[in-house]
């Protein structure tokens, strides 16, 4: 059985004369938890944006399952840097959309929705609007929307950028829990080396533009991790060394 989910073959990706991405190649298996870290202004978001097909590739190709990624075809989830919360449906609506963007049944929609809003914590808020919550919460209704669809990949760019370190490992903490009981393959965008340290299975290290790979690294640490760990400092401080253009 093949366990390839994403294979991203020589993609290479061009804005006129600026060369963004350089002939990068690399594979993702079912249910991987990969971190992408680099040089900021790297392009690891153009990168993102060739999965979801917002970019065409100027060259080479991505594929998923073994053909070329289609959202029509494909269930891909994409979590941004910004808050995308609807501020006129409430939390229960908001986490429903998806499902309902693909018309699936009115008892299925309720199944899902009930599911995630439990996991990510928020069944006292289900009635609330966008504007009655915190930062946290906010990522939590984002998260459980993605998560509702049942995502195949889960592409997540920055989105905990925004928050402060208690928050941002409580959040970590959940995205890791929920990514072992439902087993989604996941892509992580951060320039933040101690959340890619943190959360990953794998890390792939860009380089600074035009953009290739550096390195994949497995991550070596186990789970639960803890940040002030002596071998948790030094996976930290190699992919540091690894970030390194200069």
């Amino acid at each position: 059985m093949n366990d390839m989910k994403v294979r991203v073959k020589s993609l290479t990706k061009k804005f006129g004369d600026l060369l963004v991405l350089d002939d990068i190649s690399f594979d993702v298996k079912k249910g991987q938890f990969l971190c992408v870290v680099g040089p900021t202004g790297c392009g690891k978001t153009t990168f993102l944006n060739c999965i979801t097909r917002l970019y065409e590739p100027t060259s080479g190709e991505i594929l998923v399952d073994g053909e070329p990624v289609d959202l029509r075809k494909h269930n891909v989830s994409y979590i941004f840097q910004e808050y995308s919360t609807m501020p006129w449906l409430t939390v229960e609506e908001n986490v429903a959309f998806g499902l309902r963007i693909k018309k699936k049944p009115e008892a299925e929609i309720k199944e899902s929705v009930d599911e995630v809003i439990e996991m990510v914590g928020l069944q006292k808020f289900r009635n609330y609007y966008p504007s009655q919550l915190s930062a946290s919460m906010l990522q939590r209704v984002v998260i459980a929307r993605a998560f509702a669809t049942k995502p195949d990949i889960l592409l997540m760019d920055e989105p905990y950028g925004q928050l402060d370190i208690e928050l941002r490992f409580k959040l970590e903490d959940e995205l890791i829990g929920l990514w072992k009981k439902l087993g989604t393959t996941i892509i992580f965008i951060t320039h933040n080396i101690e959340e890619a340290v943190y959360i990953s299975e794998d890390i792939l290290i860009l380089t600074n533009k035009p953009t290739t790979i550096k390195q994949m690294m497995a991550n070596p640490l186990s789970r639960p991790r803890v940040v002030t760990e002596k071998r948790f400092i030094e996976v930290r401080e190699q992919v540091t060394e690894l970030i390194k253009w200069w």
